[in-house]
C-alpha cells in the first residue's frame, strides 16, 4: 500500500509539474507593438553555393550585374541598401555567399510597372541583355541558388 501511495504521489507531482510547464509559456506571451515591433523594411536574402575556386569569378560578375543594378535601384529609391556576405563558417553543404537587399516595405516587393519602367530607363536594355547573358553563360555554370528568404527585423522594447 505504501508503494502505491508513493507512486500516486509521484504521478500527481509529475502531472502538476507538466501543467506548470505548459501553462508558463501562455502567461509569458509577448504582445506585438507592446513588447516588440516588426520592421516595415524587409530583407530579401539569397544564399548561393559556388563551385570550388569560383568565388572571385562570381564576385567579378556580380560587380557588373547585381551590384550595378542595385546601385541604380538604390539611387531611384526602390531599395534602401544591399550587401554581399561571405560565409566564414562553411560546413559541408552550406552556402558560400549571401546576397542581401533591404527593401523599404512590403509594397516594394510587389510588381510595379512604374518602378520597372523607371528602372529600365536608368539601367537600359543593353545592361539588361548583358546581365542576362552573364547569368546564362557564367553564373549557371559556377553557382547554385541555395535558398531565398524574406526577413523582417524584430525589435524588442
Amino acid at each position: 500500500m505504501k508503494h502505491s501511495n508513493r507512486l500516486r504521489s509521484f504521478t500527481v507531482s509529475i502531472l502538476l509539474l507538466a501543467a506548470t510547464v505548459v501553462a508558463a509559456p501562455a502567461a509569458a506571451q509577448l504582445q506585438i507593438w507592446e513588447d516588440y515591433e516588426i520592421s516595415d523594411a524587409a530583407w530579401n536574402i539569397t544564399t548561393v553555393k559556388l563551385q570550388p575556386g569560383a568565388q572571385d569569378i562570381y564576385l567579378e560578375g556580380l560587380k557588373s550585374t547585381w551590384v550595378a543594378a542595385n546601385e541604380v535601384a538604390k539611387s531611384l529609391g526602390h531599395i534602401e541598401d544591399y550587401a554581399i556576405y561571405a560565409n566564414q563558417a562553411v560546413a559541408r553543404g552550406a552556402f558560400d555567399l549571401m546576397l542581401v537587399i533591404k527593401l523599404p516595405n512590403t509594397a516594394a516587393m510587389g510588381p510595379s510597372r512604374e518602378r520597372y519602367n523607371e528602372f529600365m530607363e536608368a539601367w537600359g536594355n543593353e545592361n539588361m541583355d548583358a546581365s542576362n547573358e552573364k547569368v546564362l553563360e557564367l553564373y549557371n555554370e559556377i553557382r547554385e541558388i541555395h535558398g531565398e528568404y524574406i526577413l523582417r527585423e524584430i525589435t524588442m522594447k
